[in-house]
């Protein structure tokens, strides 16, 4: 599950890193916008752009250092 290592990762990386949720059974739109067809999807953004995707559940560890290669 996936739930646990976010809220790690939102504490770790605040404020350098503002980590937010979608639920994208309420949000379709917003899901489609964004063209998520699996869950997780993990989308970082820099100045508002999409710089880096990831589908699926990572470990701690490699999430930290999936966001740190790519700001």
């Amino acid at each position: 599950m996936m739930a646990p290592v976010f809220m790690q990762a939102a504490a770790t990386l605040e404020p350098r890193v503002r980590v937010a949720k979608l639920d994208t059974e309420a949000e379709r739109a917003i899901a489609a916008q964004f063209g998520i067809q699996s869950i997780p999807t993990l989308i970082l953004f820099r100045g508002g752009r999409e710089v880096a995707r990831q589908a699926g559940a990572m470990p701690l560890p490699a999430l930290l250092a999936w966001v740190g290669q790519h700001l």
